[in-house]
């Protein structure tokens, strides 16, 4: 990061589902000023947010209901500040999941699905749920036009997945990265500056802290453009 830009203030939004402690870590060991926070004033005053989560859709949905979180978040992705979603996190954005009866943001289109069980893995036996270890990526366009926070990670990189459901977004422009898991599984999405991936780039060694690296710099680069 240039040393003109000043550190970015990124809210890790907590929930009580999720590693957030890894997350801010990994956070603040690419630069960032880091606040962990259940405060809908602490995020819309934020330069950019983190949206993590492991677990239920339902619960989480049910945590940031009691919070007043879900229009705070609605508001901070419209208002094209960066948000980077993880997981759960990923999940939530989707209005609707075959996992429970709650809605969700409904910040991406489409529906979150189960994993096929009776679907063969690539040596003939059935799929093991949850989907659990390290798989290679595939994004769907070249370096140079991705995400900026999807830059300089080479096709074919690595990253940690946990997960029994999978997204799948209406809309093909949306997805920006797939792996492969009984068929191709989307692995991340991007729309605007509402960024999201399944796997954890928190566990991912030293691509996932790119990920992160990525995503303070291009919030610290977005601040900086709006006071220029």
């Amino acid at each position: 990061m240039s040393e003109n830009i000043r550190k970015p203030h990124i809210v890790v939004i907590n929930h009580q589902a999720a590693n957030i402690h890894s997350v801010g870590k990994a956070l603040e060991r690419s630069g960032a000023e880091v606040e962990i926070t259940d405060s809908a004033e602490s995020l819309m005053a934020a330069d950019g947010a983190v949206l993590p989560g492991v677990g239920a859709m339902d619960a989480a949905m049910r945590a940031l209901e009691e919070l007043k979180l879900i229009e705070p978040i609605r508001e901070y992705a419209g208002s094209g500040r960066p948000m980077l979603s993880v997981c759960l996190g990923m999940q939530l954005l989707f209005p609707e999941s075959d996992e429970g009866e709650r809605s969700g943001l409904g910040l991406v289109d489409g529906h979150v699905a189960r994993f096929d069980v009776d679907e063969p893995s690539e040596d003939g036996s059935r799929l093991k749920v949850p989907h659990m270890g390290w798989n290679a990526i595939t994004f769907t366009e070249p370096d140079q036009d991705r995400h900026p926070v999807f830059r300089g990670i080479p096709d074919g990189s690595y990253f940690y997945f946990v997960h029994s459901f999978h997204c799948m977004p209406n809309d093909s422009q949306d997805v920006v990265a797939t792996t492969a898991y009984g068929g191709p599984v989307c692995a991340a999405v991007a729309r605007g500056e509402l960024v999201a991936t399944q796997f954890h780039p928190e566990k991912s060694a030293d691509m996932g802290l790119k990920i992160y690296e990525n995503f303070v710099r291009h919030v610290a680069e977005t601040v900086a453009s709006r006071v220029a």
